[in-house]
């Protein structure tokens, strides 16, 4: 892939006293990117999108979107800039069914949910994007299903389409699969790496066996450094990576 970056990472840190929890990361995500970003528990990953998406401010570095310095703005900016992210741990309304919830996410984001006066179905053109949306993530047969009755998986999923009703051009997912069984997390992947070619991805996951399938690319983390970065087959062979992270299961 060539041309700018879709997100651009230089020299990024972050310390709480004296722990260095991110250590000078440089990184960049092209437009399009199904990147992985691996390495053990407490390497520091979720650290890092936390500073990416603005909800922790870095020590040193710069982050970009596209041509722009985002580094001292904040999450809401980074979001209208089309940066959006998914967490480990889902914070969906039990009570809402996706249709409800995905057409409050485009009504939020086109400033139609302050308009409390109308009835969100008077929104027709809302009313359709979401079911589009719920479509494309293979949700629309469970528009009508409150959301705690949904599998675990369609949750996930669910959470991708609130991400994704925000139209973003970089989407982080923090560990989509965690908590799901494997067909249902195969599911979760296969959606992902359908979305159309101008988002840019960067997922965190635990479960080689996924990443090593989806992933184009991987960047492994361990104590807050880059250890190294390469294609599957690069990350597979790599000594260093296999002594700190895969072991021989993997080879």
């Amino acid at each position: 892939m060539t041309g700018t970056p879709a997100l651009s990472v230089s020299g990024l840190t972050v310390a709480f006293g004296g722990i260095v929890a991110v250590n000078d990361v440089t990184f960049d995500l092209p437009v399009g990117a199904r990147h992985a970003l691996i390495g053990p528990n407490g390497a520091g990953k979720t650290t890092f999108v936390n500073l990416l998406t603005g909800t922790l401010k870095s020590t040193a570095g710069t982050i970009r979107i596209g041509d722009e310095d985002v580094t001292r703005l904040d999450t809401r900016s980074r979001v209208k800039r089309g940066l959006t992210r998914t967490f480990q741990i889902n914070t969906l309304f039990a009570g809402l069914t996706p249709l409800e919830a995905v057409s409050l996410a485009i009504a939020e984001r086109d400033d139609l949910a302050g308009i409390w006066w109308r009835r969100l179905g008077g929104f027709s053109a809302v009313r359709e994007e979401a079911e589009a949306l719920l479509s494309s993530l293979r949700l629309i047969e469970h528009a009508q299903v409150p959301t705690g009755e949904l599998a675990y998986g369609k949750q996930r999923l669910l959470e991708i389409a609130l991400a994704l009703a925000a139209k973003p051009r970089i989407l982080l997912l923090d560990e989509p699969a965690a908590g799901i069984p494997a067909g249902e997390s195969r599911e979760v992947f296969e959606v992902v790496d359908a979305l159309p070619d101008d988002i840019s991805v960067l997922f965190i996951e635990h479960d080689m066996q996924l990443v090593f399938r989806f992933a184009r690319r991987i960047v492994v983390l361990t104590s807050g450094s880059v250890l190294a970065e390469g294609s599957p087959d690069e990350i597979r062979r790599n000594d260093d990576v296999r002594a700190a992270y895969l072991g021989s299961t993997h080879v």
